[in-house]
């Protein structure tokens, strides 16, 4: 989480979905690359560009996401962004099938924790079930009691001047790293594809 500054984390929040089938995505399309590299002759490069830009989506939908709270912000690191959202700022929180976060008039998503849909749907017998075993309820409840903690300590009213001062704070910074390698992931099946 190289996002991270000098403030101390608080908690971090493990992904719900996706972490083993995007580490077997990244396998499968390692495999790809290092075979089509290997046997340039056999192996259409068109393949081993479709593998890199597989990879690089897996990557950043799959595996880069995530959620961590410090002392002083919420952080939501999804697919090309990193947000970094004041904790006393929040008003809102509520975990479906992504995270939302309201600060502000902004609303602000993340898929790295997030409902099933069979978590997500209204039935009696799901809500009970959900209420007792859900990591995602868990999470949202979580989220509910740090933020209602920064607000004490800061002495922020909810739907205060001051908390809608502190949501203007809000940060978000690109990662640059996933859009190069979705950019040139891209452009080496344009280019493989002019070339067929």
């Amino acid at each position: 989480m190289g996002e991270q500054t000098s403030e101390q984390v608080v908690e971090q929040f493990r992904p719900t979905s996706g972490r083993i089938t995007g580490v077997l995505g990244l396998v499968l399309a390692g495999a790809v690359i290092v075979v089509g590299l290997l046997d340039r002759d056999q192996f259409p490069i068109l393949l081993v560009a479709i593998a890199a830009l597989a990879a690089a989506l897996i990557w950043a939908s799959m595996l880069r996401p995530r959620l961590w709270v410090t002392d002083q912000h919420v952080v939501l690191r999804n697919m090309v962004t990193t947000t970094r959202i004041p904790l006393a700022a929040v008003e809102k929180v509520a975990v479906r099938q992504v995270v939302a976060i309201h600060a502000g008039d902004r609303r602000y998503v993340s898929p790295a924790v997030g409902r099933s849909l069979r978590q997500s749907l209204p039935t009696q017998k799901a809500k009970n079930q959900t209420a007792l075993t859900s990591y995602p309820v868990f999470v949202e409840e979580r989220l509910h009691h740090l933020v209602d903690e920064a607000r004490v300590r800061t002495g922020v009213k909810p739907y205060s001047d001051e908390q809608l001062a502190l949501a203007a704070q809000v940060e978000r910074s690109w990662a640059w790293p996933e859009i190069a390698a979705l950019a040139l992931g891209t452009v080496a099946v344009v280019v493989a594809l002019l070339t067929l």
